[in-house]
């Protein structure tokens, strides 16, 4: 991937470069499914943890579970989530906001002293939309989207998955990219656009 194709992946609505990547195990939790699916999402995580060479553990020493997912019928739901306004400030203009939107899913992250990111929180509000997405894939593209800060825009026109004759896989230059991030010369964070160039010249090389 040339520089000029990887930097809108990590570019902000203010023209803003905007990069960050795990910099602990990550701890998955998942709450609002039955206990096959679960199995079917922690999957899809486990799939990206080894694509990056990355790492996965039974608890976080600081906060517990690490990567937190929502499955929700309603973001009015939100509201009764114990403790959720502690990690979502100004959580009753949240869920407006999300309703206005017609939103059916809403992330953020939270990052450690070194600026990589140290937990994750998914909201995913199961709309007609979500529903009819394969489980599979849904666990997937939700995984991709955890492993790194990727622009807001990053996978609006196009899904970071692909058909690979009968199995869905992730588009090869998106696993090239991810991989590439998680390079342990790579920093866990950065604001610089010149990373897109670093990040250029360690894809599409024989894995």
């Amino acid at each position: 991937m040339k520089a000029d194709d990887i930097t809108p992946y990590f570019t902000r609505p203010d023209g803003s470069y905007f990069f960050a990547r795990w910099g602990r195990p990550v701890v998955p939790v998942v709450f609002g499914v039955e206990d096959a699916s679960l199995e079917v999402l922690k999957g899809g995580i486990e799939a990206m943890i080894e694509l990056t060479g990355h790492e996965m553990a039974e608890t976080d020493p600081e906060i517990g579970a690490n990567l937190m997912i929502f499955f929700l019928r309603d973001w009015g739901e939100l509201r009764d989530v114990p403790n959720l306004d502690r990690i979502l400030p100004g959580l009753d203009g949240l869920v407006v906001r999300l309703e206005e939107a017609t939103a059916n899913q809403y992330r953020t992250f939270r990052f450690d002293e070194t600026g990589a990111i140290k937990a994750a929180f998914v909201f995913l509000k199961v709309d007609q939309a979500l529903a009819d997405q394969p489980l599979e894939e849904m666990a997937l593209v939700q995984a991709v989207q955890i492993m790194l800060v990727w622009s807001d825009t990053a996978f609006a026109e196009r899904s970071p998955l692909a058909v690979a004759g009968e199995r869905v896989i992730l588009r090869p230059e998106i696993a090239e990219l991810t991989r590439a991030a998680y390079d342990p010369v790579m920093p866990a964070r950065t604001e610089d656009p010149t990373h897109a160039v670093r990040l250029s010249a360690r894809t599409g090389k024989p894995q």
